[in-house]
């Protein structure tokens, strides 16, 4: 047939086939089918998957199909990665996606880095990491041997851990390894603190005493206080060590002379924490970058400025009952911004810029659980049998690790939370090295340590 005589036939035919009925189309289509053969059909199929099955991720511009993958969960966009190649591209080139991903699993982000391919590879990272507190399996064990008595102080910064024993020593371990790098004769320890050249010790005979690790030499001896010293605290900046005692006071002391420059009275019960820190925000009282001195007993949490003036007076003291009904747990929390403390009541937040409470947390059967750690997303806790991970957002308990039976101090000295920076946001690389250490009844330490990644 001529090519004008075919046109005028094709459009004949058009006309008639738009004027039948839908069944009448089928039937006609039915019998053109059966009419074709392998070249008809092979060109039919071809323009049947374009006509009925577009890619509608692949037709849109880049940026609506971002928007769309948005609304997706991730585990939805993982399975969408495989239904082709494109999907698999474009899916994995939205950024925004796989970072607010990793954000919702309480993963910081560095928003500087802007390749989709490393936040897609951080989040199956972090999604494995996550299913591994779910499931329990995140932690594993260890153990410190050495000392000969009781192990009651305990302090761990930077991958190292002091020890300080009822046998009249101090030790200094590497964690990863479990070798003792230091050991030296000292008194016997209620507290310890050191760093990279000196140990800080407050001891159950009412003294403090500062000793050089490389010799083992007492450079000095603190003299003063009339009950045990439980907790100590120095800034090398400001030439300061404090000290609570049982004798329900603070000291104040020149680092470097040993001479009390000052002694802080008000509590009515042993002193069992202070801490050292510079405030991170302004108020009426205090500004970024001020020490800051604060102090706990049983019931109460004074706060104190100090610096390199003798003199400072009480600013403010918290409670969570004025009754006196309430004890608080012998830990501490204090990042320059808040105030964390725990009591049978639930986990208490102050903001230190009004010392107004923001929040009372209360996880299930709160009553026996202490803090160890608390952070933007995550906080430690921990009972006489388990290790609880809090996700704060939620207040959900996420994770959990038992724990072998162990004295629990009511002082608070013989446990502790290793690396902290995780607690602000796992990374995938602050997920390893300590998690909570121990002393147990053998004289050992008991060690929870990060797994490492599947």
């Amino acid at each position: 047939m001529e090519k004008k005589d075919f046109e005028a036939w094709l459009d004949n035919i058009s006309i008639t086939f738009l004027s039948l009925t839908d069944l009448q189309k089928n039937e006609t289509l039915d019998h053109l089918i059966s009419l074709s053969g392998a070249v008809q059909l092979r060109h039919l199929s071809n323009n049947l998957e374009i006509l009925l099955k577009r890619d509608f991720l692949k037709l849109l511009p880049l940026e609506l199909s971002f928007y769309l993958l948005k609304w997706l969960d991730p585990q939805t966009l993982l399975t969408c990665c495989l239904v082709s190649k494109q999907w698999n591209k474009v899916i994995s080139a939205c950024t925004e996606v796989w970072q607010t991903a990793c954000k919702n699993l309480g993963w910081q982000i560095d928003d500087s880095v802007q390749d989709p391919q490393h936040w897609k590879k951080v989040y199956l990272k972090a999604i494995l990491r996550m299913k591994q507190l779910k499931d329990h399996e995140a932690f594993e064990t260890s153990s410190l041997i050495g000392h000969s008595a009781r192990v009651y102080a305990l302090y761990y910064k930077d991958g190292l851990l002091c020890t300080g024993s009822d046998d009249l020593s101090a030790k200094l371990w590497d964690v990863s390894t479990g070798q003792c790098i230091y050991g030296i004769q000292t008194h016997t320890c209620a507290a310890v603190k050191f760093d990279e050249q000196k140990l800080v010790t407050g001891s159950f005979d009412n003294t403090v005493a500062c000793w050089e690790w490389s010799s083992g030499a007492k450079t000095q001896h603190f003299r003063g206080h009339t009950g045990a010293v439980f907790s100590v605290d120095y800034s090398d900046e400001l030439d300061i060590l404090v000290s609570g005692s049982a004798d329900f006071t603070v000291k104040v002391w020149a680092l470097s002379t040993g001479t009390c420059l000052n002694t802080l009275t008000g509590h009515t019960e042993w002193v069992t924490k202070v801490v050292l820190q510079k405030c991170k925000v302004k108020s009426l009282m205090h500004s970024p970058g001020d020490h800051i001195l604060l102090s706990a007993d049983k019931y109460e949490i004074k706060i104190w400025p100090i610096g390199r003036e003798i003199n400072c007076k009480c600013l403010k003291t918290l409670s969570v009952s004025e009754d006196r009904s309430i004890s608080l747990q012998p830990r501490l929390h204090f990042d320059g911004k808040y105030i964390v403390c725990s009591s049978a009541l639930g986990l208490y937040q102050w903001d230190f810029a009004s010392y107004n409470i923001l929040r009372v947390i209360k996880p299930p059967d709160f009553s026996n659980v202490s803090l160890l750690g608390f952070g933007e997303i995550f906080a430690l806790l921990f009972d006489n049998r388990y290790l609880y991970i809090m996700d704060l957002r939620t207040e959900k308990l996420i994770s959990r690790w038992p724990l072998p039976e162990y004295r629990k101090s009511k002082r608070g000295s013989s446990f502790l939370a290793g690396e902290m920076s995780w607690l602000n946001g796992l990374n995938g690389q602050n997920d390893m090295g300590l998690v909570f250490a121990t002393s147990m009844p053998d004289h050992s330490i008991h060690l929870v340590l990060w797994k490492e990644h599947g």
